[in-house]
Parts: structure tokens; sequence; C-alpha cells
């Protein structure tokens, strides 16, 4: 079996990230998250803080590595021998912009194949943005345990009343 990649922001990891992460999994000898660092995005936690909600989301997939990266995805392929980019297809719109990605990195590392799956419909709808909004008028973790698991929701209660 081969090793695979997911990369992506992750901030925070969701109930639709976690869903695909496990499906994946399922599928690979070896699945690396790998928590993508750019400094023209202002993200609400830390790359440390991500890697280790993702950690604690996910405890019981043993096949996992959580790493973060700054630059480019085929870079670290190339450097942990990964061949296999895992992607997530939530809209239609979505599709275009993978296809590109995907020749893209193609094109950057010849042996990079791209995995697209397809999200579960009942978690298509969420997104670390729409979390992050649900979460700064949220009262409880109870308002999110339908888009995030309960380490998340802590964590985004406890990051909300820091900037307040």
């Amino acid at each position: 079996m081969k090793k695979a990649i997911y990369p992506g922001s992750f901030d925070p990891i969701t109930l639709g990230h976690m869903d695909l992460i496990q499906r994946a999994a399922s599928l690979v000898s070896e699945l690396t998250v790998l928590i993508s660092v750019s400094s023209q995005k202002q993200s609400l936690f830390t790359p440390e803080e991500r890697v280790t909600l993702i950690k604690k989301s996910l405890p019981k997939t043993m096949n996992l590595q959580v790493h973060f990266h700054q630059g480019l995805t085929t870079d670290f392929m190339k450097s942990h021998n990964i061949q296999v980019l895992v992607r997530g297809l939530r809209q239609v719109e979505d599709f275009e912009y993978e296809k590109s990605m995907a020749q893209y990195n193609s094109t950057l590392l010849d042996s990079a194949e791209t995995l697209l799956l397809y999200a579960n419909p009942s978690l298509s709808f969420i997104s670390s943005r729409g979390v992050k909004e649900v979460a700064r008028h949220a009262k409880s973790a109870d308002e999110l345990k339908a888009f995030v698991s309960e380490p998340v929701a802590m964590a985004l209660l406890n990051k909300m009343k820091e900037t307040k």
C-alpha cells in the first residue's frame, strides 16, 4: 500500500475533515495530514495548536501522521516519499480548483497522483470559516458539536474568549 497526504489549513479541523481523514486512512498504509502554513493567511490557531487538535480529535487512527509545513506540498511529498494526494470535494465548484491543483502537483512531481473523495453529504456544508463564525457567537460547546469534535469545540470557545 502507498503513503498519502491530505494537505489543508485545518483552522480548525471539522467533522468533515475528520470523516475524510478516517476514510482516506483506511485506503492507505500511512496518511499524513499536512497543515499548510501560509504567511498570507491569518489563522486562528497556531500550527502547533492545530497539530494537537487533530491528534486529540482522531486518537484511534493508528496510521496517521500530523505535520505542518510552509512551502509547496510537493516538496514535502518528495522529502517523505509520498506519491498520493488526498483531496475532498464538497461542492461542484471544488472540482475545477482541485483539477487545476492536481495538474500543478503532477507537473511539480511526476509521481504525484490525486485521489478525490466526495464529502459525506451530511457534512458537506461544514467549513472552517463557517465554524469560526458560529463559535464567535456560541455560548457552549454543545452549540458546536454538530461541526467539530469536543476538543476543538472547547479550544474554539477558549480562543474566542481571548479575542474578545
